[in-house]
């Protein structure tokens, strides 16, 4: 109902002001008054509470003002003719509605923020305008009329300045409209057509009248109905929503109000000025409007003063932690260039994805805040701090050597203690990069941007020795960056010209040496470098972001060669091969779709297909990445943990999410026969994951005496050079095919 309820509104009350338009008999006419009146009442009483309009007092106040505007209507043509105080009643109830309106229309401003100094003056300016032709043309001639109370002369000249008080406050609602919803549409138009109606009650009395004819009553049934389409619209709701706009000093629509109210007094010279009493009247209200012009002119200029003090602090500040922006700092670098030795320190929060990936951004946002927080207050104040990257602040120091290495164990200071987060508290550390000017004339021709880039080069060094580091630049890192450029260039042209290829190592059994599966891994045979090793590309590509790219592009053609050996026979059945997968890739939320379909294009069951993935993706895995898993998990395939043990290997991880098996890290396996703790952590992992049900596979096996280990704390599969390294398809093909498979005992221990 709510839906259609203003519509069907709008047209009965439109209805209604026709048949009273055309005044068919008096009981039409006040029927048609009564059900539009009535129907006014109810709609502002049950629309707002229907759509939640806030706030709910202001809108029972609005129904309040339609019942005492309905009841004066219907009173007023009942007591004209009675004697006096009578005709009074219907003033007595019909003013005290004037001003609940007042105060309805000042809540709303309030609550949409739109008391606005412009509009307010602007609206005073009309109001001033309106209220000088109101007095001198309807009540101050309403007022002179002799044979009649001066009460009801009073209550005659009254009406007016009701309506321009309304008028002041309906335009300071328009001057700060952003958006023009129905119900505000609406709203306006009720008061324009209430407005036109007292207009005409007010010529009427000039005449000696308070009542003139029942037409006069047509303006104000208009106004009721729009008056319910605005209480029943849905949109009724935004009327109290903040919507003040941005600061607007003059606009064509407001120079169109202003006109009229600074020409009145002119107008009003030629019309009524003829008298003493007129003139000082109208001077006195030129004054006033021309003085409260000058102020809104004044306003105006320290409006905008004051807006381009705000963009230009906007422009070089950082509008989360207020501090100074790239720009900023960019500049008082270059300002103290060439004045003493300049140190730049680029510091980034070490594992701030993943509070970001884990609690959200708004939590990273506070994490931030913090951290600038804590910066600003640790550093004297002749050391600028500035944000400059969603997790990365700047800072320039001007001094030697020893000063700027004790500013960066300060600045290391500041994360020492853990920073809050919900309900715990979750250290945080930052990788420092640190470059320098000296004042020996060899840097003149040093930038701000290019320390800043050499301090952000020195960074990544930092990171990449672990968090919490802090690494000074030399020239040196320059060539590194630049071949690590050429080797993201040469990756994805290598992506594209098909230099990579994938190489297969065998999972075998440890009792037999049969194999099991393989683990596809991925291999770059350059043609001038020769073989790059994926602990050099790998890097790469996923700070290039190339690494979903390599992903898909090793799982499909792992895929498609697993087809092609299950067709001809090279490996059984059950044979099993082993994909990394890495964590962005978990993170998309179509992969298993796409897997699925990569299945069925190959001709792969699920149940032979594992794939791989680290500790951090569990560990920072979203919600989007538990929902990939078990998705891949219900399709058959195998979820194997890498390297486990060198990540967090957190036991409530495991039970969390569907893996099927780990691998235990090589760096356990090579203590093996010699390290009894090395022993006891692969027989403390062997334990739990079989309480688990999880298969175990220990990598990076080279000698015999670390298989037969193995096998003695309970290990039965194993991965590594003792059975051979990663080979082409085809040698693997060649090696291990199930009509002959190669065993271990033919082999040579490596040496």
């Amino acid at each position: 109902m709510g839906r259609w309820a203003w519509r069907t509104f709008a047209v009965v009350g439109l209805l209604a002001s026709v048949l009273y338009t055309l005044n068919v008999s008096v009981i039409v006419s006040d029927a048609c008054l009564a059900v539009t009146g009535i129907g006014t009442v109810w709609a502002c009483f049950w629309g707002p509470r229907r759509h939640g309009a806030r706030p709910p007092g202001a809108w029972r106040l609005i129904g309040v003002v339609a019942l005492l505007f309905l009841v004066g209507v219907m009173v007023r043509p009942v007591v004209t003719d009675l004697a006096m105080p009578l005709p009074l009643i219907a003033d007595a109830i019909t003013i005290p509605a004037y001003l609940l309106l007042c105060v309805f229309i000042a809540v709303l401003l309030r609550c949409r923020r739109s008391l606005d100094r412009h509009a307010v003056l602007d609206a005073l300016i009309v109001w001033l305008g309106g209220a000088l032709f109101s007095f001198l043309i309807l009540a101050e001639p309403a007022a002179a009329i002799h044979d009649r109370p001066a009460a009801e002369s009073f209550m005659a000249g009254l009406y007016p300045l009701c309506d321009i008080t309304v008028l002041l406050l309906m335009i300071n609602l328009t001057f700060t409209a952003r958006t023009w919803p129905v119900s505000l549409l609406s709203f306006i138009g009720a008061l324009i057509f209430v407005t036109i109606g007292d207009t005409a009650y007010a010529i009427v009395g000039l005449q000696g009248q308070i009542y003139g004819s029942p037409m006069l009553n047509v303006p104000f049934l208009i106004g009721y109905t729009l008056m319910g389409v605005t209480a029943l619209h849905p949109s009724a709701v935004e009327l109290s929503h903040a919507a003040r706009p941005p600061v607007q000093a003059w606009s064509v629509r407001r120079v169109m109000l202003l006109v009229p109210a600074l020409a009145a007094p002119f107008a009003l010279l030629l019309v009524t000025g003829g008298t003493p009493a007129h003139r000082w009247i109208i001077a006195t209200g030129g004054v006033l409007i021309v003085t409260t012009l000058l102020v809104r002119a004044i306003s105006a200029v320290r409006a905008q003063a004051s807006a381009q003090r705000a963009a230009e602090h906007q422009a070089r500040h950082d509008p989360l932690t207020g501090l100074p922006n790239r720009r900023a700092i960019s500049a008082e670098i270059e300002r103290r260039l060439g004045r003493g030795e300049v140190w730049v320190f680029l510091l980034d929060l070490d594992g701030f994805k993943w509070v970001n990936d884990s609690w959200g951004h708004d939590t990273g946002d506070q994490i931030v805040i913090e951290a600038a927080r804590r910066l600003r207050a640790t550093m004297p104040e002749s050391v600028p701090v500035a944000r400059v990257g969603g997790d990365e602040f700047l800072l320039a120091y001007a001094g030697g050597r020893n000063e700027a290495l004790s500013l960066a164990d300060e600045i290391r200071g500041c994360f020492a203690r853990p920073f809050p987060v919900r309900d715990t508290e979750i250290p945080i550390t930052a990788s420092i990069g640190i470059s320098h000017a000296k004042d020996d004339g060899g840097s003149a021709a040093l930038t701000a941007e290019a320390l800043m880039r050499d301090a952000d080069t020195a960074m990544y060094r930092a990171k990449a020795e672990g968090p919490g580091r802090s690494t000074i630049f030399d020239t040196s890192m320059h060539d590194e960056v630049r071949a690590r450029i050429e080797l993201e260039v040469a990756l994805r042209q290598a992506l594209a010209e098909g230099q990579l290829y994938v190489a297969y190592q065998p999972i075998v059994r440890l009792s037999t040496g049969e194999p099991l599966g393989a683990e596809a891994l991925v291999r770059w045979l350059h043609p001038e470098r020769g073989q790059i090793p994926p602990s050099v590309f790998i890097p790469v590509a996923e700070s290039a972001g190339l690494i979903g790219t390599l992903g898909t592009w090793v799982r499909r053609e792992a895929l498609r060669q697993l087809g092609v050996w299950r067709r001809d026979g090279t490996v059984a059945d059950d044979f099993y091969l082993s994909i990394n997968v890495s964590a962005q890739q978990f993170s998309e939320p179509e992969m298993p779709l796409v897997v699925a379909s990569e299945l069925v294009e190959f001709g792969v069951p699920a149940p032979v297909v594992a794939l791989e993935m680290t500790e951090s993706v569990m560990v920072d895995g979203s919600s989007v990445t538990g929902r990939v898993l078990y998705e891949l998990r219900e399709m058959g395939v195998k979820l194997l943990i890498d390297d486990f043990g060198t990540g967090f290997s957190a036991l409530g991880y495991l039970r969390r999410f569907p893996v099927t098996g780990v691998k235990i890290d090589r760096s356990f396996v090579t203590g093996l026969g010699a390290d009894a703790e090395d022993e006891e952590i692969v027989r403390a992992v062997v334990a739990m994951s079989t309480a688990m049900g999880l298969s175990v596979i220990a990598e990076g096996v080279e000698t015999r005496l670390q298989r037969d280990s193995l096998a003695a704390v309970g290990v039965t599969n194993g991965q590594g050079w003792l059975w051979g390294p990663a080979v082409p398809a085809t040698e693997f093909a060649v090696h291990w095919h199930a009509s002959g498979t190669a065993a271990l005992a033919g082999r040579p221990e490596p040496t």
